[in-house]
């Protein structure tokens, strides 16, 4: 049983919250122990939430993850974590998510709280609206952006929310639309994707992946003004997360997608571009 308690927390969901690392990276104070442990720990408290409500969604939605191809493979639907267990372990991974960031600031722990809210709204009432569904979902990922400045109390530009905000949007619509792709127009088992069409799902991606490549191009500009660099670090950081986001796009044609985390986990290119980024990045931060 212990096998299904920890694939039921999905651990390979928690690359979703290095998120957390992104404001205060930028800022450049991870180099800093007392801004890193706390970074960390914020870190640790959104996975503990972020797994509590993949244990509440998959119990509200057992019956119909029995129905699905894939899903009724989980431990839960499949019978492997029986529900008393899921919801006994669901709620204690919540209160520890939400006891260690209030214990870290109280600006931490209203923005945790404010994710398992949305979350647990999202798994009841707004996965079953169109369009609503994808901007949640977009929501979550930049809550998580949002802990690790108000861990740290780190200034975020104005640039940097909207680039998360769209960024998130395009992950989390290639989803659908890979999924949509897979299962086919009409026969799926998640109620929102009977509204939706690949063409529209198409135009969307398109507006973000385009307004997440604008945002991050005027953030990199932004930054290097502000931080008054001769080096042209972060525009040149630019290049690779153009090419990231090409890549992907063609990913998501190819019929691939539906499982975002799988596919950075398994795609080389991928993996390089986000190292060259990171190295970039990291040298206008610390260098430049």
């Amino acid at each position: 049983m212990l096998r299904a308690i920890v694939r039921e927390a999905r651990p390979k969901q928690w690359t979703k919250n290095v998120l957390v690392f992104a404001a205060p990276g930028a800022a450049g104070v991870l180099d800093n122990w007392s801004f890193l442990w706390k970074t960390v720990l914020a870190f640790v408290a959104f996975c503990l939430a972020s797994s509590g409500t993949y244990y509440w969604n998959d119990i509200h939605d057992v019956e119909a993850d029995r129905q699905h191809p894939t899903k009724r493979n989980r431990p839960i639907a499949s019978g492997a974590l029986p529900l008393p267990v899921a919801r006994v372990v669901g709620t204690a991974l919540l209160v520890g998510g939400i006891g260690l960031s209030f214990g870290l600031n109280w600006q931490l722990g209203v923005v945790t709280t404010g994710y398992v809210v949305l979350t647990t709204t999202y798994s009841t009432v707004l996965k079953h609206v169109a369009v609503v569904d994808l901007v949640a979902v977009a929501a979550g990922f930049v809550l998580r952006a949002i802990a690790g400045a108000v861990v740290t109390d780190v200034r975020m530009s104005t640039w940097f929310v909207l680039c998360t905000s769209f960024g998130s949007l395009f992950i989390v619509t290639g989803k659908r639309f890979a999924e949509l792709r897979e299962l086919g127009e009409g026969s799926s088992t998640r109620a929102t994707l009977d509204e939706y069409t690949l063409t529209f799902l198409q135009t969307v991606l398109s507006v973000s992946v385009g307004a997440t490549l604008v945002t991050y191009c005027i953030w990199a500009f932004e930054v290097r003004e502000i931080s008054g660099s001769s080096w042209p670090f972060y525009e040149l950081s630019i290049v690779p997360m153009l090419t990231a986001l090409l890549r992907y796009t063609l990913i998501l044609e190819q019929g691939h997608g539906a499982a975002p985390e799988e596919i950075f986990a398994a795609d080389r290119t991928l993996q390089i571009l986000g190292v060259v980024w990171a190295i970039v990045f990291g040298l206008g931060v610390y260098v430049g």
